[in-house]
C-alpha cells in the first residue's frame, strides 16, 4: 500500500538517516575528478519515493500505478507529477490512487521540469532513495526489491533497472552501454535513462537537481553522468521493466531542436563529462547527427533546427529552475 496521502504534510526524515547524510556531507565535498567512490544507503534504512511524471497518458499512468502498487517491496511513497494534462490524469490519480502524493502543475515543464520538480518534492519528503521513471513504464514486481538488493550489498549511487520493449527484448533506447564491472552479475554504467533507476537521495542531495530548462531529451543523461563523475553506478539485470513506447527506436529528427541545443549545454555548460570524456561523447553525438541527416526525407527542416539549436545553446546557458519552475514545485533551499 501507499503510505502518504496528498493531504498528509512532510515526513520528518528519521534520525539514523540524519546521522547518516551528516556523515556524508563532510566525505562527498572532498571529491573530485574521477576517482570512484561507493556511496549508498542501507537496505534497512530505506525510506523510498517512487516519482513518476505524466503528461496527457492517463490509461497508461493507471497501469504503471497498479505495477507499483504490486510491488514485493513497495515504495514508502508514491509522487505523481501531473505536467498540466488536459485529459483527466489528476483526477484519475485523486479518484482511483488516493494514496498518491499528487503534484499538478499549472503549464507543461517537460519530463525535465517534472523530474526536477518531483525530486524536489520526495526530498521535502525525507526519501533516502529515490526510484524514478515515466508514465508508460510498467516494472515487475520485484523490481524495486532487487533494485533496493543491489543497493544494500554493493552500496552504489545509481542502480538502474532492465528495460524490455513490449516484445521482450532489451530496450535499445534504454540500455545503458555498460562497462566491466568487479560486481558479479551488476556490469557498470556511466549513465541510465530515467525510464527506471534508483538513486541514492544523499548522492541527489549533494549533486543538486536535473535542470529543469532542458525540457525534454538529454535531462537524464546530463543528470546520470553528473551524478555518476567519481561514483558507481551499477545495472540490475533481475530488476526489470517493460517501456510501453510506440516503436523501440525514437527517431531523433522529430525532436531535433532540443537534442542539439541540450547537447551544446551539456557539452559546454555541464560539469558532468571529464575532458577526454567531452571529447568521445563529442565525437558519438556528431556521428548520431550524420545519421540523422543521412536517414531523413526532411533534410532541409533539419538544417534550419540544427541552427536554432546551435544558436540557442550557445547564445545562453538554461535557466535556473527557480525561474523554469512554479513556485510550489521550487526545491527548498536552492535559488
Amino acid at each position: 500500500m501507499f503510505l502518504v496521502r496528498e493531504e498528509l504534510g512532510p515526513v520528518r526524515r528519521n534520525a539514523s538517516y540524519a546521522k547518516f547524510a551528516d556523515s556524508l556531507s563532510r566525505v562527498l565535498p572532498a571529491l573530485n575528478g574521477n576517482s570512484e567512490v561507493t556511496v549508498g544507503i542501507r537496505l534497512k534504512d530505506a525510506y523510498v519515493a517512487s516519482v513518476v511524471v505524466t503528461y496527457e497518458r492517463r490509461d497508461l499512468l493507471a497501469r504503471a500505478l497498479a505495477a507499483i502498487d504490486a510491488q514485493t517491496r513497495p515504495p514508502d511513497v508514491v509522487i505523481v507529477v501531473d505536467n498540466a494534462s488536459t485529459d483527466g490524469t489528476a483526477e484519475l490519480v485523486r479518484s482511483r490512487f488516493p494514496a498518491v502524493d499528487l503534484l499538478a502543475l499549472p503549464y507543461n515543464t517537460g519530463g525535465a521540469g517534472g523530474f526536477a520538480a518531483g525530486i524536489a518534492r520526495a526530498l521535502d519528503l525525507g526519501a533516502t532513495a529515490l526510484w524514478l521513471m515515466d508514465d508508460d513504464t510498467l516494472p515487475r514486481p520485484s523490481a524495486l526489491e532487487e533494485l533496493l538488493s543491489t543497493f544494500g550489498q554493493h552500496r552504489p549511487a545509481l542502480a538502474a533497472s532492465r528495460v524490455l520493449w513490449t516484445d521482450g527484448r532489451d530496450h535499445p533506447m534504454n540500455t545503458p552501454r555498460s562497462r566491466p564491472s568487479d560486481v558479479a552479475g551488476h556490469p557498470r554504467v556511466r549513465s541510465a535513462s530515467f525510464v527506471s533507476v534508483l538513486l541514492d537521495a544523499a548522492v541527489v542531495r549533494e549533486c543538486g537537481p536535473p535542470v529543469a530548462d532542458y525540457f525534454l531529451w538529454n535531462d537524464d543523461f546530463e543528470y546520470t553522468l553528473r551524478l555518476l563523475r567519481g561514483r558507481l553506478g551499477l545495472l540490475c539485470p533481475r530488476s526489470v521493466v517493460v517501456h510501453h513506447t510506440a516503436a523501440p527506436v525514437f527517431d531523433v529528427s522529430t525532436r531535433f531542436f532540443h537534442e542539439v541545443r541540450n547537447k551544446v549545454w551539456l557539452f559546454t555548460r555541464s560539469r558532468c563529462l571529464g575532458p577526454g570524456e567531452r571529447l568521445l561523447y563529442a565525437g558519438a553525438t556528431l556521428r548520431r547527427w550524420a545519421r540523422a541527416f543521412a536517414r531523413s526525407s526532411g533534410r532541409g527542416r533539419l538544417v534550419r533546427e540544427l541552427v536554432r539549436g546551435l544558436w540557442a545553446g550557445v547564445r545562453s546557458g538554461p535557466r535556473p529552475n527557480a525561474v523554469v519552475l512554479p513556485a510550489a514545485s521550487r526545491e527548498p533551499g536552492r535559488p
